[in-house]
C-alpha cells in the first residue's frame, strides 16, 4: 500500500471511575479534540489540508453520539470544512480506522486523512448501548448464541488446556512489563498531558492503570471472574451461558473458569490518533514518514468463540504483505483476555520475545474504541527505540471478527 504514518500521538490511558477517574469529568468529544490538535503542533500540516477524520468509538450514545468524529474536529477549533466519521467494529475500531484511511489515501483519492479512536468507559461501560453483541436478535440467537467475551474468554483456554498458571503468568508479565516501559520512558514520544479546557489544569500525564505490586501470589489469590455469568440463564429455553457455549463446543466438556480481574483487560478512558499521508503529501509539504503502512486486513470467524480471529486476520495481512511470521520484528495483540495472546501466539508459532514487549491491555487499560491507535503508536515508537523495522498490530472484536495491520518503520 502505498500510505504512509507521519505521526501517531495518544493520551495517558485512565482507569474507568465514574466521576472519579482521571479523565472521567472531560467530555469525549473534548478527549478526542485535544488527541487532534497534537497532531499539527507535531507535524506542522496545515489542518485545512486533512480530507477526513475516521474515529472508532464503540458505544455510540449520548455524548459519545452524534458523529463524535466531525464534533470533536469543529471542538478543536479546526476549519468547519474537515468532514469526519464515526466507526464501530468493536475492539477493532481504532485499527479499523487507520486501514480505511491508508486505504483512501493509497487509492489516490484523498492525501491527507486522520485516523483515530476514543472511548470514555467511565461514562459508557461495556454493552452501554444496550445492543450487546447480537442486538437482541432471537431468529440469530438460534444459529449462534454469542456469548459474552468473558465466556469466550474462558472457552478459549479450555480448548487450548490452558493453566490458570500460565494465564496468570501472562497477566504478570503484563504488568512487569508495563512497568518497566513507563519507569525507562518508552511511551513518552506518543503520550501528550490532558488537561482540562476550562483552567487549563493537567489532569492526566501518564498511563494510571499499571500496578507495580503486582506478584504472582496476589494473581493466584483472585476469584475467577466469570463464574455466576456463566451460570446465568439467558438462553431460550433456559440455558445457561455455559451450556450455550457448550452447545457450540460439546468436546470441551465443561466450561473451565480461569481468568480474573489480573488477566482481563482494564476498564479505561482514552484516545489516539495517527495521522496517514500520501507520498505526493509528503513530498510536497517536506514531511518525513514514520512508517508505511503495508497492509491491512479484517476478518470474520466463529461468533461462539468469537476471540480467535487475531491468528487469521494476521496471516491475511502477512499474505497480502508478502511475508511470513518469522519477517515480524515486534507483535502488538491486544491483551483482551490472556487466552487470547496465547492462542494467537500459539497458531501463528511466535516467539512470546516479540509479543507485547511493552505490556498490553490487561496492565494499561482498553478503551475500547481507541486501543487500536493507541497500538499503532506503541509498535512504532519500539521499532524506532530499537532500530528495528516491520511491526503487526491485531485485535479481536465481539461478535466473532478481527483486524490487523502490518506497518513498516521508514
Amino acid at each position: 500500500m502505498d500510505a504512509y504514518i507521519v505521526d501517531a500521538v495518544r493520551t495517558p490511558r485512565a482507569r474507568a471511575k465514574p466521576g472519579k477517574g482521571a479523565l472521567s469529568g472531560l467530555h469525549p468529544q473534548e478527549l478526542m479534540a485535544q488527541t487532534l490538535k497534537q497532531l499539527p503542533l507535531r507535524t506542522g500540516i496545515d489542518v485545512a489540508d486533512v480530507d477526513d477524520v475516521v474515529v472508532g468509538v464503540v458505544s455510540q450514545l449520548e455524548a459519545q453520539g452524534a458523529n463524535l468524529a466531525r464534533n470533536a474536529v469543529l471542538a478543536a477549533g479546526w476549519p468547519i470544512g474537515i468532514p469526519g466519521f464515526s466507526l464501530n467494529r468493536f475492539c477493532g475500531s481504532g485499527l479499523q480506522s487507520l486501514s480505511l484511511a491508508a486505504m483512501g489515501v493509497a487509492s489516490g483519492a484523498q492525501r491527507l486523512v486522520i485516523a483515530g479512536g476514543v472511548e470514555q468507559m467511565s461514562r459508557y461501560g461495556l454493552n452501554a448501548d444496550g445492543g450487546g453483541t447480537d442486538g437482541g436478535n432471537v431468529d440469530l440467537r438460534e444459529r449462534f448464541f454469542q456469548v459474552p467475551q468473558g465466556i469466550s474468554s474462558d472457552l478459549i483456554a479450555t480448548l487450548e488446556g490452558f493453566t490458570r498458571q500460565e494465564l496468570d503468568a501472562w497477566g504478570l508479565r503484563s504488568q512487569q512489563l508495563a512497568v518497566l516501559a513507563q519507569k525507562e520512558g518508552r511511551f513518552a514520544k506518543s503520550l501528550f498531558p490532558v488537561t482540562n479546557p476550562h483552567t487549563g489544569e493537567v489532569l492526566l500525564t501518564a498511563d494510571d492503570s499499571p500496578r507495580a505490586d503486582t506478584t504472582a501470589e496476589k494473581l493466584a489469590a483472585l476469584a475467577p471472574a466469570f463464574v455466576q455469568l456463566g451460570a446465568r440463564a439467558e438462553g431460550p429455553r433456559g440455558e445457561t451461558l455455559d451450556e450455550l457455549a457448550l452447545r457450540a463446543y460439546p468436546r470441551a466438556g465443561v466450561v473451565r473458569h480461569l481468568h480474573t480481574a489480573g488477566t482481563a483487560s482494564g476498564i479505561a478512558d482514552g484516545a489516539g490518533a495517527v495521522l496517514v499521508a500520501s507520498r505526493e503529501y509528503l513530498r510536497a509539504h517536506g514531511l518525513k514518514a514514520r512508517a508505511r503502512v503495508r497492509a491491512v486486513s479484517a476478518v470474520g470467524s466463529d461468533p461462539v468463540l468469537m476471540l480467535t480471529g487475531p491468528a487469521l486476520a494476521a496471516r491475511k495481512a502477512l499474505d497480502a504483505a508478502g511475508l511470513k511470521t518469522r519477517d515480524i520484528d515486534l507483535w502488538e495483540i491486544n491483551e483482551a483476555f490472556a487466552a487470547v495472546v496465547l492462542q494467537t501466539a500459539r497458531a501463528l508459532e511466535l516467539d512470546l520475545d516479540r509479543v507485547n514487549v511493552n505490556g498490553g491491555a490487561i496492565a494499561l487499560g482498553h478503551p475500547l474504541g481507541a486501543t487500536g491507535s493507541i497500538l499503532v503508536g506503541t509498535a512504532l515508537d519500539e521499532l524506532e527505540r530499537r532500530g528495528q523495522s516491520l511491526a503487526l498490530v491485531t485485535l479481536c472484536t465481539s461478535g466473532g471478527q478481527a483486524v490487523a495491520a502490518v506497518l513498516e518503520r521508514q
